[in-house]
């Protein structure tokens, strides 16, 4: 993926450079040098490892932790990745990012918010009964104007679509914490800056920094309203400079700050029947007529957690649900989709590799032992993987699983809308798409050894039981 942009880039420059002057050239020759050293400098992998986060934000409602963007698999991949908790009655602050990003629900369930530049407010929250609020203040909120954009209520097992420049927040209303893994492409052509992790904050910021944040911590994360003159800011909004002032407050509360009981006075749909219904909207055909295809009512959720929706099923080898541009379509616009995987205990996952994307591959539940093979036939992965820990899959490198003793789950996100794979074992595998005589030259292995690597899994796919007997389900 990276590759083919980088490619593109080196196009468009080289059809720019026959318009201009001698000097003019000579400056394009320079930059598409350093394109060129950039991009062999960037994946360059001799050796992939599973990882935790190594930096950690803290918050007065939650923890932020991010993972290394260092690391060679990371700039290799144009991936930057964080896992993010909020606690309950805690609200992660507005922001917005110059990438698309993916959000995984680990645990929890909460309300989302996700303003469009030019959508309409087609939610009223004007006049409602709130518990816990005094009535005075009850009263002075009843007769004042409330309206705003949809909101949606998530829960466990989510995937969220954010696209970029969208200003979103995060609410946690549940008994229990909010967990989240969040995957940015920082690749994707609407990021028109470098390939540093950025966020924007309208609120909030991380005033102090240490070594345990990691030494760009500040640069991230500070509120934007905060370096301007509050005499501009007061005048643009029409608001007395004192309010302007609280703003650009941050009081050391970080980025995710605790909600005082019955302050959240928020229109939501209801948890179960609406998101129920919106599901079967989905089936009939909805979503692809013109009014769903909007941009501002365009669905941005969608379960990884349901076993009818399931792409792939083998009794004994386990379940792959994948959702793509197809199951939701705003991931067209992100280019980007993400696959959930449950393996049985001791199942194989086929060798196979990804024709046209990298996989950033977050494990939430058992281990497996993962082979990853590079294009040289130099093994860079031989390891095993544990929950809580994430790598990533470079595009054409080829890779094999092995669920352990207690099975294994993952969350796989890919940098591209429609994902394709290529397994090597199977009825669709490359191997028995090959004639009989041209295995057994390439191997030099006699006709029946041939036949048995091209029909011996001939009815199974990815998932391969284990040769031991039946794996039990989990």
């Amino acid at each position: 993926m990276g590759g083919t942009k980088i490619l593109v880039a080196l196009s468009l420059c080289l059809m720019v450079s026959s318009a201009l002057g001698q000097g003019s050239q000579k400056r394009l020759s320079v930059r598409i040098q350093l394109l060129l050293i950039y991009q062999a400098q960037q994946c360059r992998i001799n050796r992939l490892t599973s990882s935790e986060p190594n930096q950690r934000v803290e918050c007065e409602g939650g923890l932020i932790e991010l993972w290394d963007e260092t690391e060679e698999q990371f700039q290799c991949s144009g991936i930057h990745a964080m896992r993010v908790t909020v606690q309950h009655n805690s609200l992660s602050l507005p922001n917005f990012h110059p990438f698309p990003r993916l959000v995984y629900i680990e645990r929890g369930e909460g309300i989302l918010g996700v303003t469009f530049p030019g959508c309409p407010e087609t939610y009223d929250s004007s006049g409602r009964q709130e518990e816990g609020i005094r009535g005075d203040e009850q009263r002075e909120f009843g007769h004042q104007k409330d309206l705003h954009q949809k909101v949606h209520r998530f829960t466990r097992g989510d995937i969220i679509a954010i696209p970029p420049g969208a200003v979103h927040w995060c609410y946690n209303d549940g008994n229990e914490e909010v967990v989240t893994v969040i995957v940015n492409d920082l690749n994707n052509p609407s990021n028109q800056l470098d390939q540093t992790f950025r966020s924007f904050y309208l609120a909030g910021g991380v005033e102090r920094s240490s070594e345990q944040r990691g030494k760009h911590t500040q640069q991230q994360f500070n509120n934007i309203l905060r370096p301007f003159d509050p005499e501009l800011l007061s005048e643009a909004f029409d608001v007395p400079e004192d309010l302007v002032r609280k703003m650009q407050q941050t009081e050391n509360r970080g980025l995710i700050v605790r909600v005082d009981k019955g302050e959240m006075r928020i229109l939501s749909p209801g948890s179960e029947q609406d998101y129920d219904d919106e599901r079967r909207r989905k089936y009939v055909g909805l979503d692809v007529n013109g009014l769903e295809e909007t941009i501002c009512t365009m669905r941005l959720r969608h379960n990884l957690d349901n076993r009818r929706e399931a792409d792939v099923y083998s009794r004994h080898g386990g379940r792959l649900n994948i959702v793509n541009e197809h199951k939701l379509p705003i991931l067209r616009h992100l280019d980007m989709s993400v696959e959930k995987g449950n393996m049985f205990p001791n199942t194989i996952y086929s060798p196979h590799w990804a024709v046209n994307s990298h996989s950033v591959v977050y494990v939430t539940r058992g281990e497996a032992h993962v082979q990853v093979v590079g294009n040289n036939g130099q093994s860079v992965m031989d390891d095993r993987v544990n929950e809580g820990e994430m790598f990533v899959i470079p595009q054409y490198f080829t890779v094999s699983v092995k669920a352990g003793s207690n099975g294994f789950e993952y969350v796989s996100f890919k940098t591209t809308s429609s994902p394709m794979k290529s397994p090597m074992v199977g009825y669709t595998s490359v191997l028995r798409a090959m004639p009989v005589q041209v295995l057994t030259n390439a191997y030099q292995i006699s006709p029946s050894e041939a036949h048995q690597l091209k029909y011996n899994r001939e009815h199974q796919t990815f998932f391969l039981p284990s040769r031991g007997g039946k794996s039990r389900r989990f």
